[in-house]
């Protein structure tokens, strides 16, 4: 058995975090869920998942009970019910994870690379396209997406009015521009590729 990526967006700001988990049941996915939202700077008041038992169960609504956060789930075989993150799942998890099998064992490792690397790249140094809503000449809504409009997630947010009363009360703009001027964006991705070098080579070498 492999380990399974978690991939978390928010579909406002396209903040985006993502993590490994052993196995796909709600006893390895509390702690990891715990810890994925953590890493969201701001409030979180909704959480929509996929509407496997490993995310609709006991544990789980527990844990977002006690974080005041309302779950909703996907409809069966309705992939556009989350399709920002299926999106995000082959541009982003694929793109930088690959296909490979990865054993179990090595869950804890990849999730110290995402939480070191690639979130902070994808959310401070990573542009995304948002969309703006343009009408036609038939009175219907089309979605434009102009490189004038692309923004790393971190410069959504702050873009965003009133952003400072959507963070936790724990988290502050001065900490996150710290993050995010602490290197350029090249500079950024450059470590994230040789921590994703290193992560591979550790790995494979245990598994040869």
């Amino acid at each position: 058995m492999g380990s399974s990526s978690i991939n978390a967006v928010d579909e406002v700001t396209q903040w985006e975090v993502v993590g490994a988990v052993e196995k796909i049941s709600e006893w390895y996915l509390k702690p990891l869920l715990e810890d994925i939202l953590t890493q969201f700077p701001t409030v979180i008041l909704g959480f929509h998942s996929d509407n496997g038992s490993e995310f609709i169960n006991k544990v789980v609504a527990e844990l977002l009970n006690k974080l005041l956060v309302q779950q909703t789930k996907s409809r069966a075989r309705h992939t556009n019910d989350n399709a920002l993150v299926e999106f995000k799942n082959g541009a982003i998890v694929r793109k930088h994870m690959g296909y490979a099998h990865i054993p179990q064992s090595f869950a804890q490792q990849i999730n110290l690379f995402h939480r070191d690397f690639l979130n902070p790249y994808l959310n401070f140094h990573r542009p995304c396209f948002f969309s703006k809503d343009e009408l036609d000449s038939k009175g219907k809504i089309r979605k434009k997406y102009l490189y004038e409009d692309m923004k790393t997630p971190y410069e959504k947010l702050i873009s965003l009015p009133n952003a400072q009363s959507y963070l936790r009360h724990d988290v502050s703009f001065e900490k996150l521009d710290a993050i995010a001027s602490q290197f350029s964006d090249n500079q950024f991705a450059e470590r994230m590729v040789k921590a994703r070098n290193k992560l591979w080579d550790s790995i494979l070498n245990r598994v040869a």
